[in-house]
């Protein structure tokens, strides 16, 4: 049995080292690239990478690409040549749009043409997955071997880092005990962990559900605003608790709890959002202008904790058509859609006609 890391396992310290500012190189062969996450860029590290032969860019989504009228000859990206004038503030700032108003002047932005994008496209996936902004500095190497041994930076592999990115990671059980509850006395709690080290899920068993039976479910994604804070712009800890109430008078029930905040882009990411909302943008236009898609989220991890504890079959309480779809490709049976209505106030009813008309929900 061999001692070096897995190509899962070099992806989550790639993602370490991002989030603390160190460089990562993608590639093989004779073809690769240097990178530094854009949120986390020093100073003395872009003066690094400016010193290495070859022009550096800043890769952004096109999302992102779009609010800031850059060209994505890309398609879903755009790579935009550094100015040699600026400094790491500079490419902090074009990444982030909360900071769009401070640092309104950032042009002109020019797109590079030619060559290809495979690695950086690569490279903003692994930084939407360590929930960085994604956006990230980047310079071409010839010797991606070499240059990784030289800075001691982590070297990833293209293509087992695709097939990563793309693969839901199996959840391990890792620990259930009894838990009483306000919901309902008989309660046990379930700890999972992902294969590869990830944030783990947990579920929330209501009862002794019959697992031969379509049982009463929940997918809940984690929202530390309004689960914890009793945050009064958006539907989730009403959801939550009305959930959980509805389980507990049923008798059985189980209710997985997803840490997946803000729709996949993690807490910091969904406060960014949450100021660009406060600047007039919708759920959705937020998400777009942070470079993120509507929903980053992977439901593949409710449908694989449901089989893990035995159940085939759910009633699902859910408001997003989308979600069910998402079980039934799963090869789980949905019986039933449980609508899970909750009330409005005046700070979240705008949240709510957005989920309706863009997501989709039935509200």
């Amino acid at each position: 049995m061999s001692l070096l890391p897995t190509p899962a396992e070099h992806a989550a310290r790639a993602r370490s080292d991002l989030r603390v500012g160190l460089p990562v190189v993608l590639g093989a062969g004779a073809a690769g690239i240097v990178v530094l996450a854009a949120e986390t860029l020093s100073a003395s590290r872009l003066a690094a990478l400016r010193a290495l032969p070859g022009r550096p860019v800043v890769a952004i989504t096109q999302r992102r690409a779009e609010t800031l009228k850059a060209r994505a000859y890309d398609g879903d990206l755009a790579r935009i040549l550094l100015p040699g004038d600026v400094d790491a503030d500079w490419v902090r700032a074009l990444a982030d749009p909360a900071r769009d108003l401070a640092a309104p002047l950032k042009g002109p932005l020019i797109s590079a043409r030619d060559g290809a994008a495979g690695l950086h496209r690569l490279a903003l996936g692994l930084t939407k997955s360590a929930q960085l902004l994604p956006a990230l500095v980047a310079v071409e190497t010839d010797r991606p071997a070499a240059l990784a041994a030289g800075l001691g930076a982590t070297l990833l592999d293209p293509a087992p880092l695709a097939a990563d990115l793309a693969r839901h990671h199996p959840l391990l059980p890792v620990a259930a005990a009894r838990l009483p509850m306000e919901a309902a006395e008989a309660g046990r709690l379930h700890i999972f962990r992902p294969e590869n080290g990830g944030v783990e899920h947990y579920a929330i068993e209501i009862g002794r559900p019959d697992r031969g039976q379509p049982v009463l479910a929940r997918l809940h994604s984690a929202c530390f605003t309004g689960d914890v804070l009793g945050s009064l712009k958006c539907d989730c800890g009403p959801q939550l608790r009305s959930a959980l109430a509805e389980m507990g008078r049923a008798g059985a029930g189980v209710l997985l709890y997803l840490n997946q905040e803000g729709r996949g882009i993690g807490l910091a990411n969904k406060m960014r959002a949450y100021s660009l909302q406060d600047q007039g943008f919708d759920t959705v236009e937020a998400n777009h202008r942070l470079g993120f898609e509507d929903d980053e989220r992977d439901f593949r991890i409710g449908a694989d904790l449901l089989r893990k504890m035995g159940f085939g079959a759910v009633r699902l309480m859910t408001n997003n058509p989308a979600k069910a779809a998402m079980m039934q490709a799963e090869g789980l049976i949905v019986a039933e859609r449980v609508p899970l209505i909750t009330g409005t106030n005046r700070h979240n009813a705008h949240y709510l006609s957005v989920k309706r008309d863009k997501s989709g929900h039935l509200l």
